[in-house]
């Protein structure tokens, strides 16, 4: 196995491609990532945690990654692995491999502290204002001519 992985086609565009900060995990994403969260699931096994830990790269040659989902998961860049096709469930993976919580995790992807990412799922999480569709669209307002803000 391993290599490069395949060359990714150019992702179709959605209505829910410009919410700031978020990508929607998808049938494409799903297809894009597959590789990458197989690699995740991997290391559910104690045996293959150990593998990864004593040479990274060496064992991501094992899953036919794209180069940059490889460069993804070797740097800890948890934004771009969504980017790339993971799904945040597996992702989660690789940070409690690195003995990290999925606190921390959600902490370093909105560049906060933990505290601060605590008090504010605690204060009802994140507000809306500002983290909506930059183009205003949605499902309903498409198919009733109207525009929701």
């Amino acid at each position: 196995m391993g290599g490069s992985g395949e060359t990714p086609m150019t992702r179709a565009q959605h209505d829910y491609d410009d919410i700031p900060g978020t990508f929607v995990f998808d049938a494409e994403r799903s297809r894009e990532g597959y590789h990458l969260n197989m690699f995740c699931m991997s290391l559910m096994k104690a045996e293959n945690r150990k593998a990864f830990k004593e040479d990274e790269a060496k064992y991501l040659d094992r899953f036919p990654l794209t180069p940059e989902q490889r460069e993804a998961i070797l740097k800890r860049q948890y934004n771009r692995m969504l980017e790339l096709g993971g799904n945040i469930y597996f992702t989660a993976k690789l940070g409690a491999t690195d003995g990290h919580s999925f606190q921390h995790m959600a902490a370093v992807m909105t560049n906060s502290t933990q505290e601060d990412y605590a008090k504010m799922m605690l204060g009802g999480g994140r507000s809306v204002e500002g983290n909506r569709s930059k183009s205003g669209k949605s499902s309903k307002s498409s198919k009733s001519g109207k525009k929701r803000g």
